[in-house]
């Protein structure tokens, strides 16, 4: 379904994605000044969570410093205008509880999120979500592991579990324009429901590829203020709304808001922003989750091998969040070939 007109949606992942970027580390109060900062903004929604999605503070994603609870209700009691609180929730960290205290705590709209060949995992998840009054949106991540046909066949099936929108993620940053448009045009011409997409910075192509996708018809993007993320980061929402006017769209977005909630607000908060270093572009260059990026660090430094050489190995192999355990075995036969 094409959107209308020329009318394009924002959602601000500052206090989700950006959390990566920081460790997870955001306070409530820091929570609270962030949606303070952007309420009035135009934007759509405003999606806080750890990083990982709801529940995802624990020993393997990183521990918070505070509880996704604590998290939602400072960003609800600064968001007085038309912003809708977001969250995001990956089936398997996240549990149908955390559904209901989200709700609770005054989410409106949820983002069920699985990597792009799992949709059929996301059926109770969803229909929770819409039971509870949100409104649920499925997410598939890592989308350039699949050919455009693929994608279709999994956001069919988010689409028949009553998504009222699906995501199209380009978790790793892999993606060029020409990716992004095969697959948003094929979505929005034979789905019936809103499609989305989300870039990331490894090849700095965010905006590029957002403007691609918008071009074959997506209804909404994300940002997050300063370009805060995974990996290489994000869109900087600043950056996009300025890019959107330009090029001609419908967003409601007020610009100087949204600079000034990026630079007096969030900057002082950060120690260092995302940037294209070796790992995160490696990262990108692989096409592989940008969790990988530790863990192959460590393995390199353990095994004396070249964290970018397993990083790329993982990119042949094709493997996707859980399979952690196979960066030490890489840098093993790495280790043992080199010897």
């Amino acid at each position: 379904m094409y959107r209308e007109g020329n009318k394009v949606k924002v959602l601000d992942a500052t206090c989700r994605d950006g959390m990566h970027a920081v460790s997870h580390q955001f306070t409530p109060e820091q929570i609270g000044a962030l949606a303070k900062s952007v309420d009035g903004a135009g934007l759509a929604v405003f999606e806080v969570s750890h990083g990982d999605g709801l529940g995802g503070s624990f020993i393997n994603y990183g521990f918070g410093a505070a509880t996704d609870k604590e998290w939602l209700e400072a960003a609800r009691a600064n968001l007085k205008s038309d912003t809708q609180l977001g969250i995001l929730m990956l089936p398997g960290i996240g549990r149908m509880e955390d559904l209901e205290m989200a709700a609770e705590a005054g989410a409106t709209f949820a983002r069920i999120t699985m990597h792009c060949t799992e949709a059929n995992i996301s059926k109770q998840h969803i229909q929770l979500s819409k039971r509870l009054g949100m409104t649920p949106y499925g997410v598939l991540m890592m989308a350039h592991m699949l050919q455009p046909e693929q994608l279709l066949e999994q956001a069919k099936l988010l689409e028949d579990y009553g998504a009222e929108g699906v995501y199209m993620m380009d978790s790793s940053g892999h993606m060029l324009p020409d990716d992004v448009r095969r697959r948003v045009s094929l979505l929005c011409d034979k789905l019936s429901i809103p499609v989305c997409f989300h870039a990331h910075a490894n090849l700095d192509m965010q905006v590029a590829n957002t403007l691609a996708a918008l071009e074959e018809g997506a209804s909404q993007v994300d940002g997050c203020l300063r370009g805060l993320g995974a990996g290489a980061g994000n869109t900087a929402t600043e950056v996009l709304a300025a890019v959107l006017e330009m090029s001609g769209y419908d967003t409601g977005l007020d610009l100087y808001r949204l600079m000034d909630a990026a630079e007096d607000v969030l900057a002082p908060m950060l120690k260092q922003p995302p940037i294209v270093d070796k790992a995160a572009l490696s990262i990108g260059y692989a096409g592989v989750y940008g969790s990988f990026a530790l863990h192959a660090k460590r393995a390199a430094a353990r095994y004396g091998v070249d964290e970018r050489d397993i990083l790329l190995e993982c990119g042949r192999r094709k493997l996707v969040g859980g399979q952690e355990d196979m960066i030490i075995a890489i840098a093993v036969e790495m280790a043992s070939g080199r010897n």
